[in-house]
């Protein structure tokens, strides 16, 4: 499950692209300045995660989730605490929606932010090695952390966690989401493959 510096480093860089594309396009969506920071990308094992270890601490969670299929087979989930995800939907929708009215709405909106981001990151690593995904739905839910973190260290055929730690900041007001793409052994053996493979052409 270890990645060489430079296979990191790739991996980086690939998902900092990404990064980049999901915030022009939220910055189109809020009518303001939206900025991402650099992902900082680390590997777990599904039975090592939890809330702390997301860096994700509330009462209750918000998660996006898609399925990628392609070369190798990704689910993916972008986790917010609820707070900071009703924080956003008010920012795309705007000042006149009041904050108690804000739930109905925060379905779809966090639908589109996810689906923003995930595909984001996805096409920046299709583009950058050369390959194709096809990519579910999102799908959104929110519920106490163990609920959340329960359902995504479940899959027992995709053991392994690569986390993507960003920072997002609209209006000064900064909101940390935490990207979880789980995998089996085999999709992370043909990912590090695609990324040599990506290595020995620059």
């Amino acid at each position: 499950m270890t990645l060489t510096v430079n296979q990191l480093d790739a991996l980086t860089e690939i998902f900092n692209i990404g990064a980049g594309r999901a915030a022009s396009r939220l910055s189109d969506i809020v009518g303001d300045e939206v900025l991402l920071s650099v992902p900082r990308v680390e590997f777990y094992r599904a039975n090592e995660i939890n809330a702390n270890v997301l860096s994700l601490t509330s009462a209750r969670l918000g998660s996006v989730k898609q399925e990628f299929r392609g070369p190798f087979n990704m689910a993916a989930s972008l986790l917010f605490t609820e707070e900071r995800a009703l924080e956003i939907v008010q920012e795309m929708l705007g000042s006149q929606v009041q904050m108690e009215d804000l739930v109905e709405y925060e379905q779809e909106a966090m639908c589109e932010v996810g689906n923003i981001i995930l595909n984001a990151c996805l096409s920046a690593m299709a583009d950058m090695l050369g390959i194709a995904f096809e990519s579910t739905l999102p799908e959104y839910s929110s519920d106490v952390p163990d609920v959340v973190i329960g359902r995504i260290i479940s899959n027992i055929e995709n053991p392994l966690m690569l986390i993507l730690h960003m920072n997002m900041l609209i209006e000064k007001r900064r909101s940390q989401g935490t990207l979880i793409f789980w995998l089996s052994s085999s999709s992370l053996e043909e990912l590090i493959h695609q990324l040599d493979q990506f290595l020995s052409r620059v």
